[in-house]
């Protein structure tokens, strides 16, 4: 009988084991980094509060150079080198736009952004970073374009990029900024509460000066971190952000955005798809004023991260820009 349940247990594992080689390599997708061809530099900007970035700039063939360059701003926990993100980088650059890839203050779970004169660590990343200022970031990209030779540029914002850029062109309203581009933003507002003991939790060690401090969220499937100052930034942003897209909120931030705006999910394990596009559009439709264009693209195959079908991004990219941007 012993044996007959050792063999069972025997059996049992090998099959876990099986299972997760096969989720390794089928289940989920590994980037197959594309080669680079085209000239790439390591580049740095230093925002007006003395955040130092860096970032690469993609420069396609002279004779093929488009007008308008395309800036890339990451999502929550990674960085400019992510490997999907070189990949349609490098495929932007193949289709003449030259492309910035540039970290933020938020870039990575943890940073450190920059010593203050007494020689203070300020944190930045995912569990420190203050999100509501990283508009200081992407302005200072926008002008590293400038002084490039681009008086255009197309931004795109990634999962949690989408609403730093969403935000600062809704704020600042920047002449140089020809369109937005939101991959895998999202869609709709919750009303759900915030906890109100981790918010006056995050209150208090703010109002001391301990804004660094994390606390551990709770309700997650595993341990799960973030800083007072963080907590505190996210959970009083204003409703006219967080529910950018008004799809419940009668004068949504979209509505001081005037250049054209793409959007973009995967079809395959995203955060949203076509019934989030679809939403997002109608939405936007609805409002009096807002977006002079929306348009929507699902890509085929692509997860989150796009991880395989990068190239159908640019292309997706590529066109919208030529067809919205660069007539104009």
């Amino acid at each position: 009988m012993f044996r007959r349940l050792f063999d069972v247990i025997i059996l049992v594992l090998l099959l876990i084991a099986v299972c997760i080689i096969v989720y390794q390599q089928v289940g989920k997708r590994k980037p197959v980094i594309v080669q680079a061809i085209l000239p790439e530099e390591i580049v740095y900007v230093r925002s007006d509060d003395d955040v130092v970035d860096a970032g690469v700039i993609m420069s396609p063939k002279k004779e093929n150079a488009k007008p308008t360059a395309i800036i890339w701003i990451h999502g929550w926990g990674v960085n400019f080198y992510s490997p999907t993100y070189i990949n349609i980088g490098r495929a932007m650059t193949a289709r003449g736009f030259t492309c910035i890839i540039g970290n933020t203050r938020m870039h990575d779970i943890g940073n450190v952004e920059k010593y203050t004169l007494p020689g203070k660590r300020v944190r930045g990343g995912g569990y420190w970073g203050v999100t509501s200022e990283d508009a200081r970031d992407i302005a200072a990209w926008i002008g590293f374009a400038e002084q490039y030779g681009y008086s255009r540029v197309a931004l795109v914002g990634h999962s949690a990029g989408w609403a730093s850029v969403g935000r600062y062109q809704a704020d600042s309203n920047d002449q140089r900024v020809a369109g937005l581009v939101f991959a895998s933003p999202a869609v709709g507002y919750s009303a759900q509460p915030d906890d109100p003991q981790l918010l006056a939790q995050a209150k208090k060690l703010v109002d001391e000066g301990a804004g660094e401090d994390l606390l551990r969220l709770p309700r997650r499937s595993f341990p799960s971190f973030v800083s007072a100052a963080t907590h505190l930034d996210i959970v009083t942003t204003p409703r006219e952000y967080r529910d950018f897209f008004g799809t419940q909120t009668p004068n949504p931030a979209v509505t001081r955005v005037t250049c054209p705006i793409l959007a973009l999910f995967g079809s395959k394990g995203d955060i949203g798809g076509e019934k989030e596009l679809n939403l997002l559009k109608s939405s936007v439709q609805r409002l009096s004023h807002g977006p002079r264009r929306v348009d929507t693209v699902l890509i085929m195959n692509g997860d989150h991260e796009y991880v395989g079908e990068e190239p159908q991004v640019a292309q997706t990219i590529a066109r919208w820009a030529d067809a919205e941007l660069l007539r104009h």
